[in-house]
């Protein structure tokens, strides 16, 4: 991951899987962000407290303890460009949120977010489009 100098990272901000994991030029990363991989791209704003997760526990088998069965394959989520996370976001493995897209504090975001939308809420659904 190449240094950018306008990039910042708040403390406590624990990177999970640095290999597979980018972060782009000019993005703020707040205090206690958990980062599990994922590709960020340019200008991404994420609030305090965010969780971006890459994989999750496999659960199918009812014979076996879930912490047993392992965890799914890995699929880092995309945050595009100028794209905005509220304060305690979690963004689930495989998601796409679109560029300049704003996710509302407290959101669970399941499926991909479209370009220039503001979604919230448990799970996250559309609350308007962006206009210029």
């Amino acid at each position: 991951m190449p240094y950018d100098s306008r990039t910042k990272l708040e403390p406590n901000v624990y990177l999970s899987n640095t290999l597979g994991t980018r972060i782009g030029v000019n993005c703020r990363i707040n205090e206690h962000v958990f980062i599990q991989q994922a590709i960020i791209e340019d200008e991404v704003l994420i609030a305090p407290h965010v969780a971006i997760l890459s994989t999750s526990h496999q659960h199918q088998r009812i014979d076996i303890s879930i912490v047993n069965q392992g965890d799914t394959k890995p699929q880092p989520p995309t945050i595009r460009k100028g794209a905005w996370l509220g304060r305690n976001v979690v963004i689930m493995p495989g998601v796409e949120v679109g560029e300049g897209a704003i996710v509302g504090a407290g959101a669970v975001v399941t499926k991909d977010v479209k370009a220039f939308t503001v979604v919230g809420g448990v799970p996250a659904k559309l609350i308007k489009t962006r206009k210029q």
